[in-house]
């Protein structure tokens, strides 16, 4: 997994985690009447639409590597609550 230097966690740490070591004692089990009440809910489908965009502002979103369009809809969707706010 390509891992960025966005944030200061200790990912090689984080990788070497077993399944052993991570402590879930605070997650209660997932029982029978968890699965009883449970909902099933799909994402919500993306329009496809087409939208011009500067050259390099796409190649720089591009160079992010794989998920580059649903970055795109991250930053335009904040850009949207701010100018709810």
């Amino acid at each position: 997994m390509k891992r960025t230097s966005a944030t200061r966690s200790n990912w090689t740490a984080v990788d070497a985690l077993t399944d052993e070591d991570i402590d879930t004692s605070d997650i209660p089990p997932l029982d029978e009447s968890f699965f009883a009440q449970a909902e099933l809910r799909m994402p919500r489908t993306k329009p496809a639409i087409t939208i011009r965009l500067d050259p390099d502002v796409l190649e720089w979103f591009k160079a992010q590597g794989k998920g580059y369009q649903t970055r795109i809809n991250v930053v335009l969707r904040m850009y949207m609550e701010a100018q709810k706010r």
